[in-house]
């Protein structure tokens, strides 16, 4: 599994091999079974995670009890709720594990400790947050400007593992219709999938 850190580190750093060795051995590599809520709603978010292996979902519950899935997370992706920063701490979000994942796990109140004994650490991690953060931006401008076909089209296209790896119900949430509509949508696109 460190070995799937450090290329990924690569992608976003110069570090020699030796350097990126040594932060992938001072990182907890940790399981969690299906089924692990990593964060729950309301919490004050503790941990940053990077997977390895597994799916994650992002989702929010409202006032009257309804579930929107906001994300997934599979591998090499981070998954982090940043917002130490606001008024209110807590998190808008719970993450779950939707598969048995092997996760790396960082404490967030370490952070800049962490930076001090890894130098190099702190500018790669803000390559990789700048990566994600276009990628999102990116990902949620198609997404409002798209219809549901559209977006599920896009999913086939983009990350048809999803599809395998996502509950029918949690896919048509992210989607933002119906389990219904996601269904008739498949057979309109003559799509067999899930």
């Amino acid at each position: 599994m460190k070995e799937i850190l450090i290329n990924y580190m690569k992608k976003y750093s110069d570090l020699s091999e030796a350097e990126l060795d040594k932060i992938a051995s001072d990182v907890v590599i940790a399981p969690f079974n299906k089924g692990t809520v990593l964060l729950q709603q309301g919490e004050i978010p503790e941990q940053c995670f990077f997977i390895l292996k597994g799916c994650i979902r992002k989702f929010a519950v409202n006032e009257s009890g309804k579930e929107s899935t906001v994300d997934f997370y599979t591998e090499e992706q981070s998954v982090t709720i940043f917002n130490k920063h606001g008024s209110d701490q807590s998190s808008k979000y719970s993450l779950e594990c939707l598969e048995d994942c092997v996760l790396v796990v960082g404490d967030l109140s370490e952070e800049q400790v962490v930076y001090d004994t890894n130098p190099g650490l702190e500018t790669m991690i803000l390559k990789m947050v700048e990566g994600d953060m276009a990628e999102i931006h990116d990902h949620f401008a198609a997404f409002i400007s798209s219809t549901p076909e559209e977006r599920y089209q896009s999913i086939l296209e983009n990350r048809p593992e999803l599809l395998q790896r996502v509950p029918q119900h949690q896919l048509a949430s992210y989607l933002g219709i119906t389990p219904e509509s996601l269904s008739r949508i498949k057979k309109r696109l003559g799509s067999s999938q899930i």
